[in-house]
């Protein structure tokens, strides 16, 4: 559409983890060097985390392409999975046929390959993608393959990359045996304001605009204003910004375009749609809470009327007790009266031998 109205080669601002696009500020750059340090040192297990739309699958790309064939990698990026799926997906990724095997036998068919592959002098890494999907079950999965090791490396090494929800599950009490594994842990933050302007040139550079001012200074910090410093939605509002110059055919970006970009996407600030998400998030965390609080005093008040039950359905036999008791009660008075003993009321007394 607008390519050659722009005079570019291709389109700058596509969604698709691009590698000859990625950008790489000072965040990328440390979450790379994250990544390779644990393929090529061996350690263990490393964490990566970002907001939706930060660049997390590029990384993942990136690093994948730079990788030799003494690399043995599983890439897993579907995470819906319970424990059997997950080690069945990991196995197929490395190639072999894990179907119609008890989980004993995957497990055994895993640790085989690890050790076969190692005593080749290859390096095997598992990359999940999407790790925030993961219940603490796989994750827990994950600890206890991945701690097969020598005396001096570990076999495995493991790169867990998901949405900021990871830290959460991996901070919780129950996950403390695998974050003692985790030798690296590391936010992408959003990008700045000035580096959405080096992002965006550098998009722009690529596709033939490089010694050309697509999007002028004075647009930049509403780009900002409404994409933030998230990278997908960067070209989302950049895309359609060039889009909506082209369909009026006006000659130059403005901040006018910009706005109506924006509008036509339907978007509110990019400050203003994350307390939103805030708030209806702990709106459903605390409707969470009530509705747990609820079911527990339910339980309880179901156990208490089970119980209750029980009592009532042992009404007729204490009733029969009480009638056995009465009549026992009543023989003992008269068998006391027939040899001379003074009996209480109340039947609680001490008898006394009546005086002649």
């Amino acid at each position: 559409m607008y390519l050659e109205y722009f005079g570019l080669s291709a389109h700058p601002f596509r969604l698709t983890p691009d590698t000859d696009f990625l950008f790489m500020s000072e965040p990328h750059k440390r979450a790379k060097a994250y990544m390779d340090y644990t393929v090529w040192n061996r350690e263990g297990f490393v964490v990566i985390t970002g907001e939706i739309g930060c660049g997390k699958t590029t990384l993942i790309q990136k690093l994948l392409s730079e990788l030799d064939e003494n690399v043995v990698v599983a890439k897993v990026f579907q995470t819906q999975l319970d424990e059997v799926e997950f080690l069945q997906a990991v196995l197929v990724e490395f190639g072999l046929n894990p179907f119609n095997a008890k989980k004993v036998e995957l497990l055994d068919m895993l640790n085989t390959f690890l050790i076969d592959q190692f005593l080749q002098s290859k390096q095997i890494v598992l990359i999940v993608d999407d790790a925030h999907n993961l219940s603490m079950k796989v994750l827990e999965e994950i600890r206890m393959f991945a701690g097969l090791e020598t005396r001096k490396e570990k076999i495995l090494h493991v790169i867990l990359v998901g949405q900021p929800q990871l830290n959460q599950t991996l901070d919780h009490p129950d996950m403390q045996q695998l974050m003692q594994r985790v030798k690296l842990r590391y936010h992408i933050r959003a990008l700045s304001e000035q580096e959405l302007g080096d992002y965006i040139r550098h998009r722009l550079g690529i596709v033939g605009a490089a010694k050309r001012t697509v999007f002028p200074p004075e647009t930049l910090p509403l780009i900002y204003k409404y994409a933030g410093g998230i990278p997908r939605l960067i070209n989302t509002l950049c895309d359609t910004t060039l889009t909506c110059a082209y369909a009026d055919s006006l000659p130059a970006i403005k901040s006018e375009v910009v706005e109506a970009a924006a509008k036509e996407l339907q978007w509110e600030s990019y400050a203003a749609r994350v307390d939103r998400q805030r708030t209806k998030a702990t709106r459903v965390s605390n409707e969470g809470g009530v509705r747990e609080l609820l079911q527990d005093q339910a339980q309880k008040l179901g156990v208490i009327a089970d119980r209750v039950g029980k009592i009532e359905g042992l009404s007729p036999a204490l009733q029969t007790i009480e009638k056995s008791l009465a009549a026992i009660e009543l023989h003992l008075r008269n068998i006391a009266r027939g040899q001379g003993m003074a009996v209480r009321s109340d039947s609680t007394g001490n008898p006394r031998q009546k005086s002649g």
